[in-house]
Parts: structure tokens; sequence; C-alpha cells
């Protein structure tokens, strides 16, 4: 909430002190104090010559006077808690009143784009739960980049090459039969996952056979027949076999339709796609580039490196003897790629933890190879998701599949919503939606609650209670004030004149107020849980509000017509709040 403040403590400070002090950092009372926003005034010490008290209390003696926002100070040790009048309560009500997208930037198409990479399938299985917390995270920060006003450029890069596509080719080969997802009535990309665990316990029963004539396990892994033919096909498919790209394009295609099912189900799209089996020769020019520079060295053996170690890191290979490029060198030329592509001026790549170390040597190989840019690049680095039952192994079969993870949270949500009478009166088809709604709102907001910086354990049951920190309270709360918005139907008018604010009332428009800075925040730290912290916050304080005040049935018509009003910017802010996360807002329920 702007008040002013600022430039009146400044002010003080200068009166009593004369500290010159440009920027005065006010923050929100903690709520088990009283007051709305606080002063530290520690930095304050050594030109005060005073106790931490003394200082606040002086500050706040001396500003109380001449500052119109504030009505009320008390201290605490060395913080100075300052109560707000309600003239500034009131301004921010009247800007949200004049602002019907209050707390998203209108989108400006002349200035550079952002990129954000996410999701980045391999094409021998089908989505599971770890990329959905990789897809719900890189769509929302999007999102949130999208809502301060900047464009913003989706894409993936879909790793549909290498030996772990051919596995699920080679099984579906000898063991398929010619099956299709037409033939079976399996998703395409649940079928070619099928034969990517197939391939594995083909794998093990040979492996276990030649350990029994006396290999070790390493050496029987080198020399079971089933890895020798798969390694043949990857060399087929580099050197352009038509049967093997054939079949190549053919499952793959399969994969590509169940992708997009379940992106469609998750609310993702993609502004454009990027392919390994064709990024996979970039870099390459760009290393020789490099060389001629000094940026690289070739070893005896021919291989090419880089030598890292004063920048606190170690060697990296970049090319190998026989010139064939490593992951490093892709992601090389797939950047600068990438930025010859678009006009942008940052790239987020949104990865999984592991992959640390990698993005902080290609963004530093980037630097070194003179890229401006290059330091516009960010890696948002997210935990890893498990179940109660612990961690996923695609290998063995044992992942959450995706779309079975919406199907049952779909069929969660018809029963508490069954259970707890909420659907009375809906047709079978708004039923349907409604389940769908709550289901994957329940599932988006219980992962994006949690700061991507962390690993978590995702549990469906608790994630779709309609009470506590979970999605369905929120869209019970919104769809709650749309009702009261149908039955209010047109209002009559009302002004500050007509009454005096309450108490509950003024938390409501302070926690409203605080929402464009909770996005600025959140984007340009790459956080959707600060927007989920929000949001609950809101729908907490408001339903505080609702517990003690009536809103149809005020003490009077103006008095009505403003809390029908203030509803109606609460449910704005939610519904905001929560597209940002991917999340639909009913407005029945």
């Amino acid at each position: 909430m702007n008040t002013g403040l600022e430039a009146a403590i400044a002010a003080t400070l200068k009166e009593l002190f004369g500290i010159e002090e440009t920027h005065v950092d006010l923050q929100e009372t903690r709520k088990e104090f009283e007051g709305d926003l606080t002063l530290v005034v520690f930095p304050y010490l050594k030109a005060s010559r005073m106790s931490p008290e003394a200082t606040a209390e002086a500050i706040g003696k001396a500003l109380l006077p001449q500052a119109e926002d504030v009505s009320a100070y008390n201290v605490v040790k060395g913080f100075l808690n300052l109560s707000l009048s309600d003239a500034p309560i009131r301004a921010a009500m009247d800007r949200m009143l004049l602002d019907e997208q209050w707390g998203i930037v209108k989108l400006n198409p002349d200035v550079p784009a952002a990129m954000v990479e996410y999701s980045s399938p391999n094409t021998n299985k089908p989505l599971h739960l770890g990329h959905i917390r990789n897809n719900l995270l890189g769509y929302s920060v999007a999102k949130l980049i999208e809502a301060t006003g900047k464009p913003v450029l989706q894409v993936q890069i879909i790793n549909d090459r290498g030996i772990h596509i051919c596995k699920s080719m080679y099984a579906w080969k000898m063991f398929g039969g010619g099956e299709t997802p037409a033939s079976t009535g399996m998703k395409g990309d649940h079928l070619v996952g099928k034969y990517y665990v197939r391939f594995d316990q083909q794998l093990k029963s040979e492996v276990a056979n030649l350990v029994a004539q006396g290999l070790s396990e390493e050496d029987a892994k080198k020399s079971a027949f089933c890895m020798k033919e798969v390694q043949q096909m990857l060399q087929d498919w580099e050197s352009g076999d038509t049967e093997v790209l054939e079949l190549w394009n053919t499952m793959n295609s399969w994969v590509y339709e169940g992708f997009n099912a379940t992106y469609d189900r998750l609310g993702v799209q993609f502004d454009k796609n990027y392919y390994e089996s064709q990024t996979y020769v970039l870099g390459k020019k760009d290393i020789e580039i490099g060389l001629a520079q000094g940026v690289f060295y070739r070893r005896e053996d021919g291989s090419v490196w880089i030598d890292l170690t004063e920048d606190g890191l170690d060697e990296k290979l970049v090319l190998r003897k026989d010139g064939t490029s490593v992951y490093m060198t892709q992601d090389i030329g797939t950047a600068i790629q990438r930025f010859s592509d678009y006009q942008m001026d940052s790239l987020t790549y949104v990865v999984g933890n592991e992959q640390d170390y990698h993005f902080k040597v290609l963004f530093l190989i980037l630097q070194k190879l003179g890229y401006t840019w290059a330091k516009t690049l960010s890696h948002l680095s997210y935990g890893m998701v498990d179940l109660p039952s612990g961690r996923m192994k695609s290998r063995e079969g044992t992942v959450v599949d995706a779309d079975d993870l919406l199907d049952e949270m779909e069929s969660t949500a018809q029963k508490l919503s069954e259970e707890l009478g909420k659907v009375e009166g809906l047709s079978e088809a708004e039923r349907a939606s409604l389940y769908r709604t709550l289901g994957h709102g329940a599932l988006k907001y219980f992962i994006l609650k949690v700061d991507p910086r962390k690993r978590m354990v995702f549990n469906p049951e608790e994630s779709i209670d309609f009470n506590g920190n979970t999605g369905p309270f929120l869209q019970y709360t919104h769809a709650r004030i749309c009702s009261i918005l149908r039955k209010a139907g047109v209002m009559g008018s009302w002004s500050w004149e007509d009454f005096t604010l309450a108490t509950k009332e003024k938390e409501v428009i302070k926690c409203l107020a605080k929402f464009p800075s909770i996005v600025q925040k959140a984007a340009a730290d790459q956080n959707p849980s600060d927007v989920a912290s929000f949001l609950y916050e809101l729908a907490k304080t408001y339903n505080g509000f609702y517990q003690v005040h009536s809103v149809l049935n005020a003490e009077t018509p103006q008095i009505a017509a403003f809390r029908v009003a203030l509803s109606g910017q609460v449910a704005g802010a939610l519904q905001r709040g929560m597209a940002l996360l991917g999340m639909a807002a009913p407005e029945r329920m």
C-alpha cells in the first residue's frame, strides 16, 4: 500500500538525526503485534546515539503530528509499529475500483519477450508426477512474468533421440505384435512407455543369465544381446536407416498425441517445440569459434574441453574425440539459436535441482563466448516431488502417471463434493466440470504453494480438503462470493461519508492492496508460492470479515453497497490470482 510514509519518515530522520535516507524500508507488521507497517530502527542507532527503544520512540513522536496516514504508533524494542488511518485505506480501495485488472499490468507487446523453457520430456514414456510439478511451475512462472506486462514465450525441448528411445522401439519390435494405440485403446505415450518397461525386464533377464554363467553384472549389461541390438539401432538411426527412422517417426507420433492430450488437461500450451533430433547438431560451430578465441582447448586425443577451475568449477568436455557432441554442446547451440530466433532479453530453464551444476557451467561458457545476454539466463531449480509411499522409478514402471493422477484427483473431488452436498441443483455436465475444476485446482495449488526450491511430498487426499490451505478452499470462497454478488444484483451508490470503516473491512482492503507487489515479487523471484500464500491469506481474511458482518443485510443500504463492492474486489483478486497458478475459479458450487 503506497501511503507516502517513506517520504515523511525520511524527513523525520533528517530532522532528528541529520540522516540523509534515500530509501526507507517499511515492513508489514507481524500479526502478533498491533500496527500495519513496521520500521526497523537499528540502522539509525549510530546517528541517534540512543537505545533502540528511545530511537523508535523519538521517530514515532515526531512523525505522528506530520503524517496524516498514521493514526497511532507503538514501540517494541527496536521496532516502530505504525497504525494507518482510514485515509490511505480508502485511497487504496478507490484505486482498486478504478482498475478492473488490479494487480495485473497491461501487456506491452513492444518490449523484448522473456522465454521460459519447461516440460522437456523424453519420448519413451508418458508424463509423470515429476513432469506435473515441472509443467505447473513453468506455466505459472510464465504467467507471472506476463502479469508484469512482459510478453512471454513458452517453449520445450523434446528429447526424441538417444539410447532410451531405441529401448522402447526395440521392445515394441520384438514383443509388440504390431499393436498400436488404435488397436489397444491405449494413449500413445502409455503404449510406448509400456515397452520401455518391457525392455528393462528383458535386460534384467538376460543379465541374470549371463551372471549365472560367471560374468560380472557390469560386463553382463554390456554383453546382453538386447543391449547390443539397441546400440546398433541407435547407430542405424544416426546413419539414416530408412526402416529405423520410419519406426522412430511412428512411435514418436504416438507419444506426441498422448503428450498433447495431457497438456490439454493441465491447461498448458507451448509457443514452440524444439526437438533434440534437430538441436543435437547445434553448437559444434560455436565450439570451433571458441577454440579460435582460446575459450576452449583440444587435448591430444582430439577431444575439446574448457577449463573452469579458476571459476571454482572443473574441466568440462564439450566435444568428444570423434567430434560428436555432448549435452553441453547442444545446449550451447540451442541457447544461441533461441536468441537468434526471437527478440527476447531473458531465458529461464525450469529443470530439477539435479542439473544445478550443468547450468552453472552452461551460463559461464556462454559468457566466456562473449554473449552479453548470457547474464540474463536463469535456472529455476526445483526440488523433487515424492508420494507418501516414496520415490518413483520409471524403468520399473513404478512412476505415478500424470493421467492416472488427474483421474484420481477428479474422482476424489467427486466423492468429497457429493458427501458434502455441494453439487445439488447442478446438471450432470456441470457436475463433471466441477469435479475437474476442483480436482485439478487441488493438485495445482498443493504443488505450487510449496517453494519450488524445496523437495516436497504430494498427498492427494490432503490436497482436496475444502478447509485449510488448499485449492478447493480458495475455489469455494470465490464461489460463495459469486453467489452473494448474484443475489445482490444492481446495488445503489455509496460514498465514504456514509459510514466509518469497520476493523474487518480494513483488514480485507489492506490485504487486497498487497496484490500488485506480491505479483511483482513472485515474478522476480520466480516463486508462485508467494501468490498461493497471498490467496490463502485473502480468503481467510474475507471469511473472517464475512463471519462478523452481513453483506446483503448490512446496517444501511450504503454499507451493503460498499460491502458488495468490496466482495467483488476480493472475487476478482482470487480469480486473477488463481489464474496465475493455472487454476479455474468456479462461480457455483
